[in-house]
């Protein structure tokens, strides 16, 4: 008889294969009462649960199962044959389980997601066969409770809410999220989905999002579970919240496959090797499908847009694989050109919103800017002249509609790339023909194409030539309104190209005023469509370089309340316009200061020289800034900053930056600013954007922090990202007054408390502050010795002063012999908390320079009582170190000063200068340096 297991194993096996399930038996009975290896006990347990599977013994099996996963908790095949024992033993509940650990592990297995969706339709079945919806086999009664009142159409709406906000509560706990899972709720939740109740649909969405989140098994399981096709359906819906709920569980799902979000282990699940980009895959296809489905709604285009925008391209461009963007480049680059190339106005075209075609450009950008060769750049041009081309034809003018549109679209996106499609024969003459044509849909479509094609003035030039004649016909003759508004942009905007008084004086024919207030009047009629509004805000952005236009045009309060409103709707080009003019009318842009030499140079030589217009003096300008506070542009402004990444370009960030500093230029404003959310803004545009307006905006976070309360300002965790802003400024790169002003506010909030000194210290900013306290500039050195003196209170910044090697104290001691009265009070506070604070530092001082006593002599007989206090502080602190350092002292003219100090009548304004002077010299007595009047 054999006694080795393993050869029982392998002749079971054989028996096993060959049917004889009873000699199987045998063999692996026998294996299992020799073996002592328990990775071997596992299989054999479950290979024995097989036979007892085959032979009908469900209860054995059952058993035998339970052995092995004893053993091996994660053993798949064990945990399924368990399942199928136990839903022929009728115990669905417990089968149930089993299955879903078994989907958990491996959730790409067409036999666990079929397994899982028979078990719960059966077990739905049983429940409804009793006429009760109670979930009898729910081991938590919480969560049973929650979908018992869900599910019952009579439930009390008050109850129903309560229980779908616990629900969603529990989803976002792992634990919850667990037994929700492990309790068929996943198949409760599609349940509440199919009930169309927009409540219990968001509930149940928001609910998956949070069982999903930080966890990759779970989440590929549900969406396995879900289907792609599902789940891009619900997101299709007509309804706002519900489309925003979908597209946020896609996107809890696509980061846990990319690895993103927030990390969690969960234990041998997690140790599990899942391939993930079969399901990104299958995502991205089911989103590029999106894109071109007439069932598809705007709002679920728009997401799918957005999903798209956010996860394909790279985060970071030193990572070399840009595989994704090439992917949906040659199985999506078409679908989204055929979304820019929609026209609203036709009536074939696919439901859109107003962001549609814009973001779909953004799109278009970011592919292609995440291209690394030439090689990758050329086929996408390819594709994109391959299909503009297929749809020019001369005998179907909407056809070729359809292509100009689409260039348009390409220009709003990868400009260069736009560029390049201009030039392909034909393109540009065909747009000049379509601005002739009779057709108002042919002349609108042409006319925005001729806006963004002059952009770049070497094709501004041929348009100039060209399109200029026709623009200024289109607009004197047409009555549509969003054409006349179209030409007025594209005749504004050739003369940016050609430069600005050029096009000022030729486009409007000296009226720049009159063509303004054209551009306000459509901007406050609210009877037309709001994309055709937008177009006058960028009509204005134009405009309001004329200083009188400007002037008007924060005059007319209706019309900034209106372009406030519109900002509102985050639209990459209406924000980036509105930006545009607020910066004209604040005067925030760069200016380049002439040289009065070069002035006269140039007079001499009868050349123009230009001049500053009035109204862009500073007294009319600090007046508009005023009116602009009046109209509510903060509350604005706060909003353009929350817009969505993909419409807030970084462009538009630093102009919001621009603004924001013009409108804190006046100490008076800022608390004005900080009410209406300015400070909370401002934050995210120094930390993200342009270098130009990262400064802008730390600048404009100093100026408020310099004297606003902190906790009012920044309330909460928020003040603590105002510190890296604030220290950015500290660089010798940065001018004198962005310094002294970050300077004043870190000593602010130095002041606060000891959790902002520690991120002070910890955002390195005591060299840059200690290099200011060197400086020839008085205030900067003032300021920098300031923001010391608060820092000192902290332990870590006190041990960098007790550490060998450095001259921290030299300098301290140094600065309170200063001339500087304010500079003084500084350094001399600060001495005083360093050597009350670190005794080492006492000794420390009399030995960093052979002036400190005079320097300490001179602190304690100062006329200023505020710094003399400070040096009698110094003094006592040093008596109270060590007693030959008070012998020292006593041995000097200081003694002489404190017992001056001290035989001083009281006196309420001096009483606390003449209390420490008292105490050094009741602490010599102590020492017995020195013995009281009546005893000398």
């Amino acid at each position: 008889q054999m006694e080795d297991p393993i050869q029982l194993k392998e002749e079971g096996n054989k028996y096993f294969q060959a049917s004889d399930y009873e000699k199987a038996l045998q063999s692996y009975t026998q294996a299992i009462k020799l073996n002592k290896d328990k990775a071997l006990q596992a299989v054999l347990y479950r290979n024995r649960a097989a036979c007892f599977l085959r032979k009908e013994e469900y209860a054995k099996a059952a058993s035998d199962a339970s052995r092995a996963i004893d053993i091996n908790a994660s053993d798949i095949k064990a945990l399924y044959r368990r399942s199928q024992a136990l839903e022929k033993l009728g115990k669905l509940d417990q089968a149930f389980k089993d299955a879903q650990k078994c989907a958990t592990l491996e959730p790409r297995n067409k036999n666990f997601q079929e397994t899982l969706r028979r078990l719960g339709a059966n077990i739905q079945e049983k429940v409804n066969a009793r006429g009760t919806l109670r979930i009898q086999f729910s081991t938590d009664s919480r969560v049973q409770k929650m979908f018992e009142i869900l599910l019952d159409e009579n439930s009390d709406k008050e109850k129903r809410e309560k229980a779908a906000n616990n629900l969603i509560v529990l989803g976002r706990e792992e634990a919850g999220a667990e037994r929700i899972f492990q309790n068929n709720g996943v198949n409760l939740l599609l349940q509440l989905i199919e009930t169309k109740n927009p409540e219990l649909v968001l509930a149940a969405v928001r609910t998956l999002s949070g069982m999903c989140t930080g966890h990759k098994a779970r989440a590929t399981a549900i969406l396995h579970y879900l289907g792609i096709d599902s789940i891009c359906m619900w997101m299709s819906v007509d309804n706002e919240e519900i489309s925003l709920a979908v597209c946020n569980l896609l996107q809890t799902i696509t980061d846990c496959l990319l690895g993103q979000g927030k990390e969690e282990h969960h234990g041998k699940e997690e140790a599990l090797v899942l391939d993930t980009k079969k399901d990104l895959r299958m995502i991205t296809m089911r989103l590029l499908d999106m894109l071109v489905s007439k069932k598809v709604s705007g709002q679920g285009r728009d997401r799918a847009l957005n999903l798209l925008n956010k996860n394909i391209p790279r985060k970071d461009l030193k990572d070399h694989d840009n595989s994704r963007s090439i992917f949906v480049i040659d199985n999506g680059l078409k679908k989204i050109l055929k979304v820019v190339g929609q026209i609203p106005e036709m009536p074939d075209c696919l439901p859109l919103t107003e962001n549609t075609q814009l973001t779909a450009s953004v799109l278009l950008n970011k592919l292609y800017d995440d291209l690394r060769c030439d090689p990758e750049r050329d086929n996408y041009r390819l594709i994109c002249e391959e299909y503009i081309k297929s749809k020019i034809d001369p005998q179907d003018m909407d056809k070729t509609l359809h292509a100009v549109q689409i260039v348009s679209g390409v220009l709003q996106g990868p400009f260069d790339l736009g560029n390049k499609l201009l030039g392909m024969k034909g393109v540009m003459e065909m747009m000049v023909a379509l601005c002739g044509s009779e057709r108002e849909i042919d002349q609108l479509v042409a006319v925005e194409a001729l806006i963004h094609a002059s952009t770049k003035l070497s094709r501004a030039t041929f348009i100039i030539t060209n399109g200029v004649t026709l623009l200024k016909e289109i607009y004197k003759k047409t009555k549509n309104e969003k054409i006349k508004i179209r030409a007025l942009v594209g005749l504004c905007k050739l003369g940016s190209a050609g430069g600005t008084d050029y096009g000022l004086r030729q486009f409007a024919e000296g009226s720049t005023e009159k063509l303004a207030k054209q551009c306000r009047k459509w901007l406050c009629n609210t009877s037309i469509d709001a994309r055709t509004r937008k177009w006058a805000v960028e009509g204005l952005s134009y405009l309001t370089l004329d200083a009188d236009v400007k002037d008007d045009f924060v005059e007319d309060e209706p019309a900034l309340k209106a372009m406030f409103d519109l900002a509102k709707a985050s639209d990459k080009t209406i924000l980036y316009s509105v930006a545009s003019a607020l910066v004209n009318c604040t005067n925030s842009y760069d200016t380049k200061e002439l040289v009065p030499e070069l002035v006269q140079l140039a007079k001499f030589s009868k050349q123009h020289v230009p001049e500053e217009h009035p109204k862009d003096k500073k007294d009319f300008v600090v007046k508009r800034v005023k009116r602009l506070l009046k109209a509510g542009v903060v509350s604005a402004l706060a909003c353009m900053v929350k817009a969505d990444s993909a419409i807030l370009t970084d462009q538009s960030k630093e102009l919001i930056a621009r603004v924001f500093l013009a409108l804190c230029e006046d100490p008076k404003d800022r608390g004005t600013i900080v009410a209406q959310g300015g400070g909370k803004a401002l934050i995210p545009l120094a930390v993200e954007g342009t270098d130009v307006g990262k400064i802008k905006a730390s600048h404009a976070l100093a100026k408020i922090a310099a004297i606003s309360n902190p906790d009012i300002a920044f309330p909460g965790e928020r003040v603590y990202e105002v510190v890296r802003p604030l220290v950015s400024l500290l660089n010798t790169e940065r001018d004198g007054l962005q310094n002294y002003e970050a300077l004043l506010g870190l000593t602010n909030f130095s002041g606060r408390s000891d959790k902002l000194r520690l991120k002070i210290v910890k955002e390195k900013a005591l060299p840059d502050i200690e290099n200011y306290m060197f400086e020839n500039h008085d205030q900067l050195r003032q300021a920098a010795t300031e923001c010391m003196c608060n820092l000192v209170v902290n332990k870590e910044v006190q041990e960098r002063f007790v550490a060998d090697g450095n001259d921290r104290l030299k300098l301290v001691v140094l600065l309170c012999g200063e001339d500087d009265e304010k500079v003084q009070v500084a350094a001399a506070g600060g001495l005083a908390m360093l050597t009350a604070a670190q005794k080492k530092l006492c000794s420390k001082m009399t030995q960093v320079t052979t002036q400190w006593l005079e320097i300490l002599q001179r602190l304690c007989l100062h006329d200023n009582m505020e710094v003399q206090h400070r040096g009698l502080v110094i003094a006592f602190n040093l008596i109270s170190a060590d007693k030959e350092l008070a012998k020292k002292l006593v041995e000097s003219e200081l003694l002489e000063i404190l017992t001056y100090i001290g035989k001083q009548e009281d006196h309420p304004k001096k009483q606390h200068i003449i209390s420490v002077a008292r105490d050094c010299l009741t602490k010599c007595m102590d020492y017995e340096l020195i013995k009281p009047l009546s005893q000398a």
